[in-house]
């Protein structure tokens, strides 16, 4: 058989077109659990921490310069506030997809019980 036959044995029997569907779903709900985290978790726990914006937390490692030819030298840093909004996205995908996961197992198993013969 040859490569573009099975691929279009691949292509045509749906898991492509699954994985693609699951893709855009999953980039859609980054973006939305992104702006749950940056738009309404995080100002708060800012507030309640002083008036905090995690954005701007970060330890600078080498102020900017100007190099000897006249270049401007960005500083370096270490922007720990956005790793903080990072870990906190990841927590609440990972949790979410738990939650779908186990949902689908509970469903999977009610419908394997309902098709059993008594």
């Amino acid at each position: 058989m040859g490569l573009l036959q099975e691929f279009k044995e691949f292509a045509v029997k749906g898991n492509a077109v699954d994985m693609a569907v699951g893709i855009v779903v999953g980039a859609a709900f980054n973006k939305i659990i992104s702006s749950l985290v940056n738009d309404v978790i995080m100002p708060p726990i800012g507030l309640l921490l002083g008036g905090v914006d995690f954005k701007n937390l970060e330890v600078v490692l080498k102020r900017a310069s100007v190099s000897a030819i006249g270049e401007p030298l960005p500083a370096v840093t270490l922007r720990y506030g956005l790793f903080i909004n990072t870990v906190i996205d990841f927590v609440i995908v990972a949790f979410t997809i738990f939650v779908v996961i186990k949902l689908m197992n509970r469903l999977t198993n009610i419908r394997q019980v309902s098709k059993k013969p008594a």
